[in-house]
């Protein structure tokens, strides 16, 4: 079955909820404890919105099966061009080309925003279909910080990872 890729609307915004609860509750892709609410969520969404990042859903016959958005990697202005990505994928559509629909996605937008570098600050080191999805899309494995989370009773590393956008730093950004 098709994927759509296309952009996240208000109204996807209770599924995106969902879909991040399952990651926060049962997996260690994020760091956080206890999942947001629908009103964070929505606020999250918007605040990114707002400064022009893409927020992204995967659809496949008419349910979210995952999202994907990119937001600032740092906050001082020299960062401006680089992005951070993230994506989640409902348990019951992982290994089902969604995900490497949204990134593939989420890459080309960035791209067309003018953003020149996306890295991935993927949660535990253990995340093997993560740090995969990101080597068969190009992303170089740039580092990993040992032991800087603690959940589900143990120590997680977050790996680090890049990809030049469109002319990378060959050039200087417009």
């Amino acid at each position: 079955m098709t994927v759509l890729i296309r952009p996240a609307h208000e109204e996807d915004l209770a599924a995106i909820t969902a879909i991040y609860a399952d990651a926060v509750i049962n997996g260690t892709a994020s760091f956080e404890l206890e999942p947001p609410d629908l009103a964070e969520m929505k606020s999250r969404r918007a605040a990114l919105i707002d400064k022009g990042f893409p927020y992204l859903v995967a659809e496949r016959a008419d349910h979210i099966v995952g999202y994907a958005y990119a937001g600032p990697y740092r906050p001082r202005p020299a960062y401006a061009f680089t992005v951070e990505d993230s994506i989640y994928v409902a348990p019951d559509a992982h290994r089902s080309g969604a995900g490497r629909a949204l990134l593939a996605k989420l890459i080309n937008t960035c791209e067309e925003k003018g953003f020149r570098q996306m890295v991935a600050v993927i949660g535990d080191s253990l995340s093997a279909a993560s740090i995969g999805l990101h080597q068969h899309m190009g992303f170089a494995h740039v580092g990993t910080v040992r032991n800087v989370g603690f959940k589900k009773g143990r120590w997680l590393d977050q790996v680090i990872m890049q990809k030049s956008l469109g002319a990378g730093a060959t050039t200087p950004p417009v």
